[in-house]
C-alpha cells in the first residue's frame, strides 16, 4: 500500500510536527517541522528532510553538521496530524551540540540542564 502525503493534516501554514527519536533506544532527539514535500523528501531518500521555517526552506538533517538522520521508520499519529520519524542518529542532534534537543528538566519553578554536550 502506498502512503500520500497529502492526506496528512496539516496546519494552516502546510505544517506537520515530527518528532525525531532513536532507533532501539527509544530516546527523544528533537522537534522540527514537514511540510508535504519534506515528507516525501524523507520517503524517497532515507535522510530526514525538514522545512525551515525561520530560512523558508528545506533542511536536510545533517547536510552541513555532519549529524545525519537516517530514517529507520516514519510514523503517522491516530490524528494524522503529528509524524514520528524513527532514526538512526549520527553525532548529536541537537544544534547545541547535545544528543537531544531536550536537555531542559523543568520540576515546579526550577530548571536543571540534564544532558552534558557532546
Amino acid at each position: 500500500m502506498s502512503f500520500d502525503p497529502s492526506t496528512l493534516v496539516y496546519d494552516a501554514n502546510g505544517l506537520i510536527p515530527c518528532i525525531a527519536q532513536q532507533e532501539g533506544t527509544g530516546e527523544v532527539l528533537m522537534m522540527a517541522w514537514m511540510n508535504a514535500e519534506s515528507v516525501a523528501r524523507t520517503l524517497g531518500t532515507g535522510r530526514v528532510t525538514y522545512w525551515s521555517r525561520s530560512r523558508q526552506a528545506f533542511w536536510v538533517k545533517g547536510e552541513s553538521s555532519g549529524h545525519v538522520q537516517e530514517l529507520v521508520d516514519l510514523r503517522v499519529d491516530c490524528d494524522r496530524d503529528c509524524l514520528l520519524a524513527v532514526v538512526r542518529q549520527t553525532g548529536p542532534a541537537c544544534h547545541t551540540n547535545r544528543r537531544s534537543c531536550f536537555y531542559t528538566s523543568v520540576v515546579g519553578e526550577e530548571t536543571e540542564l540534564m544532558a552534558p554536550m557532546v
